[in-house]
């Protein structure tokens, strides 16, 4: 019986240096999740043991220290969860390796060529609807187009030191500065994203009383020869308030390079009139030209954002994170990855912060969660045992060879 028994834990021993020694090698992988044996007696109908079996491996679900990615697409999770990726033939893994890449079509992908999966972003401006499908997530490699201005600010102080232009006598005309009091300028840009220079000229026409005029200096309507101008009066009280409202200048341009004309209103509520100098404070409108990719990033809600060579900021999808009531449970296929079982449960798929979600970080790696110092002793204990099996081998070999002997 001794001979099962010890054979029992060389076999024990030898699996268990076994699950060390993938440790150990694992432990520059990025996202592994170290494993640790455990052991069950053996018995069959009496008190003495038969010996010893390996009950299973589990697994450590610990989280990696978070380092620093060498990709923009590399991602980390800190807390509960796991990226959610499928391969060409569907079938579905997950993983906690966050090295990802862009493949020859724009789709995220691993090492291994599986497709990372998320929300992807639909519609002009992209947007996530509600009830998106999740599925792999692409990069589109196309320039962001042009979106001609619908609307605009302009805000500021006019003075009230300024003397009143009687326009009778002197007219609004553009071409002559004595015809108004103060010129400001704001940028617009049409449906194919030509650039239009818009000057709005102040005309004080009396006591907390003015008039603005703007005009399309890059293509400017036309009634004949003569140029047309949007035009309101802005009325001020007693304390500087601006009392007009609504206060819209309409703004409007000719068509221009193939371009649908402007026509949209500069929003002119933040006006004041102070004794101090004429001033605006950084008018805008909302348009902007055609724009050429960057680069992007991942936010900790898992969207990834791209930036343009226009200045503007893009949605282009968000990864999702899926969780398991008993990640233990998930049966590892290589590659770093899990696949579900009915031991593990079904996932539960959200964003990254929600739920019983962790934290995705864009631009982190989580390191693998092996402690070597810990290993390095448990090989040590486990090659201790393993001899120490052999000798009870070696021990009861010597006893049998003692009742050979005696006949």
């Amino acid at each position: 019986m001794s001979f099962s028994q010890g054979l029992s834990g060389l076999n024990a021993a030898s699996q268990a240096l076994d699950v060390v020694g993938n440790n150990i090698a694992n432990s520059q992988t990025v996202g592994f999740k170290s494993g640790s044996i455990a052991f069950a007696d053996v018995f069959a109908g009496s008190q003495i043991g038969m010996g010893v079996t390996v009950a299973g491996v589990n697994q450590n679900f610990t989280d990696g220290v978070l380092g620093q990615g060498a990709s923009s697409l590399d991602m980390g999770i800190s807390g509960n969860g796991f990226f959610r990726l499928t391969d060409d033939a569907g079938r579905t893994f997950y993983s906690r390796n966050g090295q990802f890449q862009k493949d020859e079509n724009g789709f995220i992908i691993n090492n291994q060529g599986m497709y990372l999966n998320g929300y992807q972003a639909t519609g002009t401006p992209p947007t996530i609807e509600a009830g998106a499908p999740v599925g792999p997530i692409q990069i589109p490699t196309g320039q962001m187009p042009a979106s001609a201005s619908t609307s605009g600010t302009m805000a500021g102080n006019l003075s009230s030191e300024e003397s009143a232009i009687d326009q009778t006598e002197h007219p609004f005309d553009p071409s002559d500065n004595k015809t108004y009091s103060s010129v400001s300028q704001v940028d617009a840009y049409d449906s194919l994203g030509n650039k239009h220079t818009i000057n709005v000229y102040f005309v004080k026409t009396g006591a907390n009383e003015w008039k603005a005029y703007s005009s399309d200096t890059t293509a400017p309507v036309m009634n004949g020869d003569t140029p047309q101008y949007g035009e309101i009066t802005l009325n001020f009280d007693p304390s500087g308030q601006l009392t007009t409202n609504p206060a819209q200048l309409n703004v409007a341009s000719a068509a221009y390079n193939g371009a649908e004309a402007l026509d949209f209103a500069l929003d002119m509520d933040g006006m004041t009139q102070q004794a101090t100098k004429t001033a605006m404070d950084n008018p805008s409108t909302n348009g902007f030209p055609p724009g050429l990719m960057n680069g992007y990033s991942v936010s900790e809600n898992g969207q990834i954002i791209a930036s343009y060579s226009n200045g503007q900021k893009q949605l282009l999808g968000q990864v999702v994170l899926a969780n398991f009531t008993n990640p233990g449970g998930l049966s590892s296929s290589g590659n770093n990855c899990w696949t579900e079982t009915p031991q593990s449960g079904q996932p539960s798929v959200g964003i990254s912060g929600t739920g019983n979600l962790g934290t995705l970080y864009g631009g982190k790696l989580e390191a693998s969660n092996v402690d070597l110092g810990a290993e390095m002793v448990n090989m040590i204990v486990y090659q201790r045992n393993y001899q120490s099996n052999a000798q009870t081998i070696k021990t009861q070999s010597e006893i049998l060879q003692t009742l050979v002997n005696l006949r």
